[in-house]
């Protein structure tokens, strides 16, 4: 969603239009940043574009008019090409072990987190900018070496240049003592899970911002056009249902562009899904009202959204709390048996519904600047988040105590934080469901008792929220 409910755009102008794609460049960005190609393509276009900077006063010094420190002097064409080939091979090495080191870390990352979990490994920055330091001091001392050469005065020697490449090589070895220490700390369960609660937190953020003014959750009154409710009925009796072109998970949605699509032909949107749902080729993906407008949005519609053969944190937080379900009930089978992770996962799940319990979760409407209705989105459900968090743990867990004692604990915690009575009752059906669990699945009676314990704080804190 991303944007405020009942956001209002401008009218369907050119100008608006090229505003309206300004959201496209975040999927981008996520597209690039979940590859190891892209920082180190950068990092050699800096090492080529610095090669040059140091090409051209190395000229400047050989033809005289540029007067060289003593310190950078180098010796001889044979020497400069001896250290240009020992940095150069030295680099290359190091790139194989960096690259191996990389690979390991991502099947041990495969097989104790899930598949699921690569991407968060691809995407770390720490790896990508090492990957990318070692090949641009490579690319570096290659083009040095090419450029010892005889010229008119003699030897051209680019003493600067090598100068430069033993100060990349120096760093290099930096950035490899990081680059252990990173991955060694990047594939410990706690980092991982802090990790993914950290993306799931962002997430939130850019999906449920906080309201700008107390109170100010209250949806305003639409100026023009009828009710929602009613034209939301239209939209399924009337309208036009437009089929997906693709199978896939929808990954991004352009809603301002979108609305702009609406608003240029005088119709309203209505979407079946949102990102994170998987979308399948000639189903409806949306429903156009009214009908004579079904053809223009319809050949619009596809290059506003995305479908790929996964999910993405893009417009999605529920992907991250799947993510840390996942890694929770693989600790929970017999094969690996750690409930102390499952616990850990079970916190940082409660944190993150802290978080989601305090902010909006409505259904998103968007409205022109007249006020009138353009694109309604599948809005989410603060039931099914809380489901997703606890439903497959509990199932996992089911004749752990200490899996239920740390749910319902974290259930108490969330409720302090729960002011609509709609989404109390979420919670409180939930610590039922675990307390029934428990109650037919645990044999000591003081493991139960326990539990009840914990159920009584949960109605306790709802109570004082009713009253």
């Amino acid at each position: 969603m991303g944007q405020p409910y009942e956001q209002v755009y401008p009218a369907p102008d050119d100008g608006a239009r090229r505003r309206n794609h300004v959201r496209l460049p975040s999927r981008r960005r996520e597209s690039l940043r979940t590859t190891l190609w892209f920082v180190p393509a950068v990092l050699v276009a800096v090492a080529a574009l610095a090669f040059l900077l140091t090409y051209a006063l190395d000229q400047a010094a050989y033809n005289g008019t540029m007067a060289l420190p003593w310190w950078i002097r180098t010796g001889s064409a044979d020497a400069g090409r001896q250290i240009l080939t020992a940095i150069a091979a030295a680099v290359i090495t190091v790139v194989g072990v960096v690259f191996s080191i990389t690979i390991l870390a991502l099947t041990l990352a495969s097989q104790q987190f899930g598949p699921r979990m690569l991407r968060n490994f691809i995407r770390d920055r720490g790896t990508q900018f090492t990957l990318g330091a070692f090949v641009a001091t490579f690319v570096y001392a290659v083009m040095a070496l090419g450029s010892i050469t005889t010229g008119r005065r003699g030897e051209f020697v680019p003493h600067i240049s090598i100068t430069v490449a033993l100060g990349l090589i120096l760093a290099d070895m930096g950035v490899l003592i990081y680059f252990i220490h990173h991955i060694a700390e990047s594939i410990q369960l706690p980092e991982v899970i802090a990790g993914i609660a950290a993306d799931l937190s962002n997430a939130i953020d850019a999906e449920f911002p906080e309201a700008e003014h107390p109170g100010g959750g209250a949806e305003p009154e639409a100026p023009d056009g009828p009710p929602l409710e009613e034209l939301v009925a239209s939209i399924r009796d009337e309208g036009v249902p437009v089929p997906a072109t693709e199978s896939g998970y929808l990954q991004f949605v352009g809603y301002a562009e979108l609305a702009g699509i609406a608003e240029g032909a005088d119709a309203v949107v209505l979407l079946a899904h949102r990102p994170g749902h998987f979308v399948i080729a000639g189903r409806p993906f949306a429903t156009v009202y009214p009908r004579q407008a079904a053809g223009r949005v319809a050949a619009a519609l596809g290059k506003a959204h995305a479908t790929g053969p996964h999910r993405t944190l893009s417009q999605d937080p529920v992907f991250a709390i799947d993510q840390l379900v996942e890694i929770a009930i693989r600790a929970l089978s017999p094969a690996v048996n750690d409930t102390f992770t499952a616990l850990t996962c079970i916190d940082w799940l409660c944190d993150g519904l802290c978080k989601l319990s305090g902010r909006k979760l409505s259904e998103g409407v968007y409205r022109d600047r007249l006020g009138r209705i353009r694109l309604i989105e599948a809005g989410p459900s603060y039931a099914r988040m809380v489901n997703r968090a606890f439903d497959k743990i509990r199932q996992a867990g089911r004749g752990m105590p200490a899996v239920a004692i740390r749910q319902v604990d974290g259930l108490a915690r969330v409720m302090e934080y729960t002011r609509d009575p709609a989404r109390r009752a979420v919670l409180v059906r939930q610590a039922e469901m675990i307390v029934r669990a428990v109650d037919e699945a645990v044999p000591e009676a003081e493991d139960r008792v326990l539990v009840h314990a914990r159920h009584a704080d949960v109605l306790a804190a709802a109570a004082r929220h009713d009253a």
